[in-house]
């Protein structure tokens, strides 16, 4: 007798054929899981969580009834592209509606949304936790306080170049988004002090903020944020925050013993002893530290980062004039090898060969040296003087190498 051939989609249910698609691990088998018929084509697209893509509204509408447990939506435009204004506020309309289920949303670049778009958002994705619109650059308070009103469960919102927006909607956040651990504020010139201390009194859970280039940010906006987030802050950013000094580095030190990150490029009031208490301080904990273009920096407090700060991994010192060889001679006592990785030190005219020298000895670990401008500096003089440097890396002498992006 000739056995009888059974369908497989007779022979397992629905709930069968999706745990089948659940062991699956990488989107390519997900992607070919699809291709076998239009009922698998429909499970694969019923179970999908991310989506990347460049629609308009008609195919957002599709999009929407097809992915129905979609989570994760990337519709951020490439900076390449920025000649078109991307997304709209009627195409926000038809993502509050459709895609409820939303948790991240990616706008970065889409120029062409306003508040109104926002209010639509902060009505219809209740479940948000990540929200991305930096460089929509018509935003206003209006809409990302509606956003906060919302989107209560906020835990990440990046809002960089967004010009308009002011102490305002750090307040909303306060009030309404207690979770809030990542907030990306590059540009927003209008914050200020009062803003960051509104901020703080309702969200105390802040692990990364980046306030870059907010140049009306100064000491007693950085202090409250120390104080408040103490336990949970990990990485600051205040590039040309040129009001801040040494105030805020001593309240660092004082407070978040568990600083990875922290930026402070361009602050040329920060001086030694302040530099020196952070080293203290977050010896086990910090792990990349810019501080190009601080011009009081000199060798007693490099001479303790690199002595103290036992996991850094990136260190920039660029522009820094006073920093000599003498910072790099007490790694010779050290009992233990450095495990930094990336070193900038360009436009420092006081280093030279020797110094670069002692460094090697105790760093096995370096991938990425900026020697560009160092006149005492040169390949010729690195090969004459018989510097090994480790296989993997990459010595810029003169600007021809792409840079790490570790302390932008």
């Amino acid at each position: 007798m000739e056995s009888k051939s059974v369908c497989i989609n007779e022979a397992l249910r629905e709930d069968e054929l999706r745990a089948i698609l659940g062991k699956l691990e990488s989107d390519k088998d997900k992607e070919a899981f699809g291709l076998v018929c239009k009922k698998w084509l429909y499970l694969q697209s019923t179970e999908r969580k991310r989506l990347a893509a460049r629609a308009g509204t008609h195919m957002l509408r599709k999009m929407a009834a097809r992915f129905t447990k979609v989570v994760e939506l990337d519709l951020s435009q490439s900076p390449s592209r920025s000649f078109s204004p991307g997304l709209t506020d009627s195409d926000l309309s038809v993502i509050a509606r459709g895609f409820t289920c939303l948790r991240l949303l990616s706008l970065y670049n889409c120029k062409g949304i306003t508040d109104a778009g926002m209010v639509e958002i902060g009505r219809g994705l209740s479940s948000l936790q990540c929200l991305d619109v930096s460089y929509c650059k018509k935003l206003t308070d209006k809409g990302l306080s509606a956003v906060a009103g919302g989107c209560c469960d906020l835990r990440t919102l990046h809002i960089a170049g967004c010009r308009f927006v002011t102490d305002n909607v750090l307040q909303a956040l306060s009030q309404n988004c207690r979770n809030l651990e990542e907030l990306g504020l590059q540009g927003c010139t209008n914050i200020t002090n009062s803003g960051l201390t509104y901020l703080v009194n309702g969200c105390r859970r802040i692990k990364f903020l980046d306030i870059n280039k907010c140049s009306n940010v100064g000491d007693s906006g950085v202090s409250s944020v120390s104080e408040a987030c103490s336990s949970s802050l990990k990485t600051l950013k205040l590039l040309d925050c040129y009001k801040i000094g040494d105030n805020s580095i001593f309240n660092l030190a004082k407070f978040c013993k568990n600083l990875e990150t922290l930026i402070v490029g361009g602050c040329r009031d920060i001086s030694d002893e302040s530099i020196k208490s952070l080293a203290s301080s977050c010896t086990n904990s910090l792990k990349n530290l810019r501080m190009d273009w601080c011009l009081n920096i000199s060798d007693s407090s490099l001479s303790c980062i690199l002595s103290q700060c036992r996991n850094l991994e990136a260190l920039d010192i660029g522009c820094c004039e006073e920093v000599t060889d003498a910072a790099f001679m007490g790694l010779g006592t050290r009992e233990y090898d450095l495990n930094l990785k990336v070193l900038k030190v360009s436009n420092c005219p006081k280093i030279t060969v020797m110094g670069i020298c002692v460094l090697l000895d105790k760093c096995n670990s370096l991938e990425y040296l900026d020697v560009r401008s160092c006149p005492h500096i040169t390949k010729t003089g690195c090969d004459e003087a018989g510097l090994q440097f480790p296989a993997c890396c990459k010595v810029n002498f003169a600007g021809s190498l792409s840079e790490p992006d570790v302390l932008l």
